[in-house]
């Protein structure tokens, strides 16, 4: 899968955090940690929107399939609550 790259700009103390949790084995680079946390930041605004009928939790693995194997648009992402 082709990623894209960007630039963000972090203190020197969220930094060290994500440092820690490298050394600590917890993630493998620091790459790692911010695709995790963006997925996770994007499936808690999703979990929001979900209707509270059918299977809710199926729902969500999709969305986290979709979200770690592919690149993505947020509106295409949106779309798979409705």
């Amino acid at each position: 899968m082709v990623m894209d790259t960007i630039q963000v700009r972090l203190s020197h103390g969220l930094v060290e955090k994500i440092d820690d949790l490298v050394q600590t084995g917890v993630y493998s680079s620091r790459s790692d940690v911010l695709r995790d946390a963006v997925r996770r930041l994007v499936l808690d605004k999703l979990i929001g929107i979900l209707p509270g009928i059918g299977d809710s939790v199926k729902e969500i693995r999709k969305i986290r399939t979709k979200l770690s194997k592919e690149k993505f648009d947020l509106d295409e992402i949106n779309k798979l609550a409705e």
